[in-house]
C-alpha cells in the first residue's frame, strides 16, 4: 500500500471544502434570488393570489326601491319569494356537466328537462330565449315559483342536489293597481353581463354580479337610485373551505323609491280608452282600400300644463313587465320581440314616429304671423290648390272662401296653407334659394321643438324629423348612388321618380314646401312632441321637458330630493297671437271639426281646446291624431291606421277628460267623481320605515258610449 504524503492528503480535503463551501453559497445565492423574486418583485401579485385562496366574498344583494305612483300606490315594488337557483360554477365541475341534477331538480319542481336545462345556457348570438346573459358565476334563478314542500325537498335531499339552493328572495313586482299596466313607462330588469361589470367598474356605480338593472323605461332611467348598494361580507377560509373568521363587511344599503308623477287610476282609463278606440276603429270600413281599418297601435299622453308633468303614458300593444321577472321563457320573448305582435316592447308615445297632419297647423300659423301675414287677414279657402299640373286638394275638398288664419285652423283648411307657404317658398328663391333663405315654415317648427328630443326622462326617445334643406341635402347624399342606378327617365312611374330623385333630390321643391305646411310628406313627430307643444301653448308658451319622476325618497324616508319642473324654450310667438291661436283651437271644439265630439261639454266650466287630424301614409291607411287641452291638462293621442282623428281617437279622448273631471254624459259635473280635476301637488304621505299611505286605487268602469 502506498503511502501518501501528510501534505498531499490536506490539499484535497482543502479542495472539497471549498467545492462545498462553493456548491453550499451557490444554493444560498439561488434560493435567496428566488426569495427575492417570490416576494418583492412579484410579492404583490403572489400575496393577491394567497389572498384570494384564503378568502372567500358572500354578496347580500340590495332591496330595489319601488316605484310608486303620485297618490303612493305602487307601481313596481318587492315581494318574498321561494328561488331555486343554480351554481353553474358548480354543475360544470361535474362529469356530466349537472345534467343528472337538474334532470331531478325538474322532476321535484314539476318543470320540463330541457326548460330546465336551457336556463342554465350561457346567451350568445347564436343561442335562443331561454338562456342566461348575467354573469356565469352567478347563480341562475331557475323558479321564482317554488313551494314550500319543494324547498324542503332540495334542502332534505341536499347531496342529490349540489350547486342548487332555495331560498327565501326580494323579488321584482309590477301590481297593476286598478289594473293599470303602465308597462312601457316602468321598464324591467334583467341581470348584469361580465362585460357590463367590467365597464361600470372605475365608475361612482359599480355593479356586482348578482345585481340584475333596469333595461328599458323608469327601472333604467333611475337605475342607479333604484338599486342601492349590494352588501359584501368577506370571510377567511382555510384550504378546505373551512370558515375561519370574518374579515370584513359591507352592509347592503337598500335603493331609493321614486315617486312619479302618474295617477294610476288616469293611467287605467287611458289604457282601456286607447285599446277600446283601437277595437271600435277596426270595425269601420276604409272606402279608400275597401277593407276595415288595422287600428295596429297607438299612443297617448295626458300631460300637466302647467309642470310638463306626466299623469299618464300608455302605448298599444302592451306588455305585462311581470313576464321579465325570474327569467323570461322563449315564446313569451318571441311575442314581445317579434314583427307578428307589432313590437309590444316599444313604447310609441316617445319611440313612434308619424306624420302629423293637421295637429301640425298651429306651426305654419305661427309662422306665417312670424313672417309678417295678417292673423285675421283675408285667405282664400277653395277646394284645391295647383302647382304646375300638380292638384293639391283640401280634405274631402270643401271650399270655404276668403277666411282668416284662425278659421283655417277652426275648419282645418289645407288649401290656405299650401297657398302661404308656397309663396315663402317662392320668396326664398324657389328652385334656385338665396343665400340666406328664411325659411320660415322650417324654422318655426324647430323652434317648437320638433326634429330633436324633448328630454323626457324615459330612455331611447327619438327626435322625429323637419325635412328641411340640411335634411334634404343629406337624406340625398345618402340614396343617390341607388336612385341613379335604378331611375329611368321614361321608365315606370317608380323609376321616373327615383330618375327625378337622382337629378333634384337634394332641392327643396314646391310640392315639398305645400305637402310640408299641413304636416304631411317627410315631416315626423311623436305623441310626446305633440303633447308639450300643446301643453305649451295651454301654458301661455312655456316648453317644459315632460317627466315623469316627481322626487326620489330615501329608503329610510328621512331624504327627499324633488325633481323640479325643466323648461327648454318658449314658444316663437307673441302673447297675442298666442291667444288667437288658443281662441281658433277652442272653436275646433265649439264649432269646427271637434264639435260633434263634444256635444255637452260644460264649455263654460272647463274650457276645452282642440284639433284634429287625419294624416296620410304612403302604402297604409290613414293615422288619427286629436290634440287637445283645458286649463289644467293636454291629451294627445294616435292611432296608427285609424281612420280620422275626430272618427277614431276623438271619443277615447272625451272619455279621459269625463274621468279627470268627473264629467257625464249629459255635460253634468260631478267632482266626487273626479279623478284629477287638479294636477297633484303634494308628495304621498310617508309613514314608519317608510311605508306609503296610498289610498284604494278602484278599477276603471267606463261609461256607456
Amino acid at each position: 500500500m502506498t503511502n501518501i504524503p501528510e501534505t498531499g492528503r490536506t490539499r484535497r480535503v482543502q479542495i472539497r471544502l471549498v467545492v462545498i463551501q462553493i456548491l453550499v453559497v451557490s444554493f444560498l445565492l439561488t434560493l435567496g434570488g428566488r426569495l427575492w423574486y417570490l416576494q418583492v418583485r412579484n410579492g404583490e401579485e403572489y400575496a393577491e393570489k394567497a389572498s384570494g385562496n384564503r378568502v372567500q366574498r358572500v354578496v347580500e344583494p340590495a332591496v330595489r326601491g319601488s316605484i310608486l305612483d303620485a297618490r303612493g300606490a305602487p307601481i313596481a315594488d318587492n315581494e318574498t319569494k321561494l328561488v331555486v337557483s343554480a351554481s353553474r360554477t358548480d354543475l360544470m365541475k361535474m362529469p356530466d356537466e349537472g345534467k343528472a341534477v337538474l334532470g331531478k331538480l325538474a322532476d321535484v319542481l314539476g318543470m320540463d328537462r330541457d326548460e330546465v336545462a336551457d336556463k342554465v345556457r350561457l346567451c350568445d348570438s347564436k343561442t335562443p330565449q331561454p338562456c342566461w346573459n348575467g354573469s356565469p358565476y352567478q347563480p341562475i334563478p331557475i323558479t321564482d315559483e317554488a313551494s314550500t314542500k319543494q324547498a324542503l325537498q332540495i334542502h332534505e335531499r341536499s347531496e342529490d342536489f349540489p350547486g342548487i339552493t332555495a331560498e327565501p328572495t326580494a323579488v321584482r313586482r309590477y301590481p297593476s293597481p286598478g289594473g293599470a299596466n303602465t308597462g312601457q313607462v316602468l321598464g324591467y330588469l334583467s341581470p348584469v353581463t361580465d362585460d357590463e361589470v367590467r365597464r361600470a367598474q372605475d365608475t361612482d356605480s359599480p355593479y356586482l354580479r348578482a345585481d340584475h338593472i333596469g333595461r328599458s323605461g323608469l327601472e333604467r332611467e333611475y337605475d342607479k337610485q333604484l338599486r342601492g348598494k349590494a352588501g359584501v361580507t368577506s370571510y377567511e377560509v382555510d384550504k378546505l373551505g373551512r370558515v375561519l373568521g370574518k374579515a370584513e363587511s359591507d352592509k347592503a344599503e337598500p335603493g331609493s323609491h321614486l315617486v312619479t308623477s302618474i295617477d294610476a287610476r288616469v293611467q287605467r282609463v287611458a289604457e282601456y280608452e286607447l285599446n277600446k278606440a283601437m277595437k271600435d276603429a277596426r270595425k269601420v270600413w276604409d272606402k279608400n282600400t275597401n277593407a276595415y281599418y288595422k287600428a295596429d297601435s297607438g299612443a297617448v299622453v295626458v300631460m300637466e300644463n302647467k309642470t310638463g308633468r306626466i299623469v299618464s303614458m300608455a302605448s298599444n300593444p302592451t306588455y305585462d313587465p311581470n313576464a321579465w321577472v325570474g327569467g323570461i321563457d322563449a315564446k313569451e320573448y318571441d311575442r314581445l320581440t317579434g314583427k307578428k305582435s307589432n313590437y309590444p316592447l316599444l313604447n310609441r308615445a316617445i319611440q313612434g314616429q308619424a306624420a302629423p297632419g293637421s295637429i301640425f297647423k298651429v306651426i305654419p300659423t305661427t309662422a306665417a304671423v312670424n313672417a309678417g301675414y295678417d292673423f285675421n287677414g283675408r285667405y282664400p279657402c277653395p277646394s284645391s290648390y295647383s302647382i304646375g299640373n300638380q292638384t293639391f286638394t283640401n280634405f274631402e275638398s270643401k271650399p270655404y272662401g276668403a277666411i282668416s288664419l284662425g278659421k283655417a285652423l277652426e275648419v282645418s283648411c289645407d288649401t290656405v296653407f299650401y297657398k302661404l307657404s308656397h309663396d315663402q317658398w317662392a320668396k326664398d328663391g324657389g328652385n334656385k334659394p338665396k343665400k340666406n333663405p328664411k325659411d320660415w315654415f322650417y324654422k318655426t317648427a324647430h323652434q317648437f321643438g320638433l326634429g330633436k328630443k324633448t328630454g323626457v326622462d324615459l330612455p331611447n326617445e327619438v327626435t322625429g324629423r323637419v325635412p328641411d334643406r340640411q335634411w334634404k341635402k343629406d337624406y340625398w347624399k345618402a340614396n343617390k348612388d341607388t336612385w341613379c342606378k335604378q331611375g329611368k327617365r321614361n321608365g315606370t312611374y317608380t323609376e321616373r321618380i327615383a330618375y327625378e330623385n337622382c337629378h333634384e333630390g337634394m332641392q327643396l321643391r314646391a310640392g315639398d314646401s305645400v305637402n310640408y305646411s299641413i304636416g304631411q310628406g317627410d315631416t315626423l313627430v311623436t305623441p310626446i312632441q305633440m303633447a308639450t307643444i300643446y301643453s305649451a301653448i295651454a301654458n301661455g308658451g312655456t316648453l317644459y321637458d315632460p317627466t315623469v319622476g316627481k322626487a326620489i325618497i330615501s329608503a329610510d324616508g328621512k331624504k327627499v330630493e324633488k325633481i323640479k319642473p325643466k323648461s327648454h324654450g318658449k314658444l316663437p310667438m307673441s302673447g297675442r297671437t298666442r291667444d288667437q291661436i288658443d281662441e281658433a283651437l277652442a272653436g275646433v271644439a265649439t264649432r269646427g271639426t271637434a264639435d260633434w265630439r263634444f256635444g255637452g261639454w260644460p264649455h263654460d266650466k272647463i274650457p276645452m281646446h282642440a284639433k284634429t287630424s287625419t294624416a296620410e301614409v304612403y302604402g297604409k291607411q290613414t293615422t288619427s291624431w286629436f290634440a287637445t287641452y283645458t286649463k289644467e291638462y293636454s291629451v294627445v293621442m294616435t292611432i296608427s291606421q285609424g281612420g280620422t282623428g275626430s272618427g277614431a281617437s276623438a271619443p277615447a279622448v272625451r272619455k279621459i277628460y269625463n274621468a279627470l273631471y268627473g264629467v257625464s254624459p249629459d255635460g253634468t259635473v260631478d267632482n266626487k267623481k273626479a279623478l284629477l280635476p287638479e294636477p297633484q301637488k303634494n308628495l304621498p304621505k310617508i309613514g314608519p320605515d317608510a311605508q306609503f299611505e296610498a289610498p284604494k286605487t278602484e278599477k276603471y268602469k267606463p261609461q256607456k258610449r
